[in-house]
């Protein structure tokens, strides 16, 4: 009969520890270096209306860590909007330098995961007519729909 060392059973158990534990991490680290930016027509995205940042973060089940992210809804608050542009300015009402756009896409979504730094920026919203509505103030996060829908009108344009 053979005798086994526990301590090496220890050792092994150890190490399997270390290697799911390295994996879960790289996960997490892989996440965040995967590119998902929204398109024009582009029918891909899901969940209309929930804070994208509950999935789409480091460590997250969401392909990607969005670095800004929403929905836009029609004028009547009823339905997506298809089409448009999310913008970023450093002045109020479009003023300013232009830093980042984003395009909506056929969902009524507008994500990227584009290094960007949005606090302290002013966003505007450009529906499928051209018109373009105005936020006036600034923003602290780019995860919108964390207040729009919530504590705060949808997001719209006409």
């Amino acid at each position: 009969m053979r005798r086994t060392n526990t301590n090496t059973f220890a050792l092994i158990g150890f190490g399997i520890g270390l290697v799911a534990l390295s994996l879960m991490a790289c996960r997490k680290d892989r996440n965040c270096k995967e590119s998902n930016n929204s398109a024009a027509g582009q029918s891909r995205s899901h969940n209309f209306g929930q804070n994208c940042f509950n999935c789409h973060v480091a460590g997250g089940e969401g392909e990607g860590c969005f670095q800004a992210a929403g929905s836009v809804s029609d004028s009547l608050l009823s339905a997506h909007s298809s089409s448009g542009t999310v913008k970023f300015y450093t002045q109020p009402n479009g003023g300013g330098q232009l830093k980042y756009s984003i395009p909506i896409d056929a969902k009524g979504n507008f994500f990227t995961t584009e290094t960007m730094t949005v606090s302290g920026l002013y966003p505007a919203v450009t529906g499928p007519t051209g018109v373009t509505n105005y936020m006036s103030s600034t923003i602290s996060t780019g995860a919108c729909n964390s207040c729009h829908g919530v504590s705060t009108s949808k997001l719209w344009a006409y």
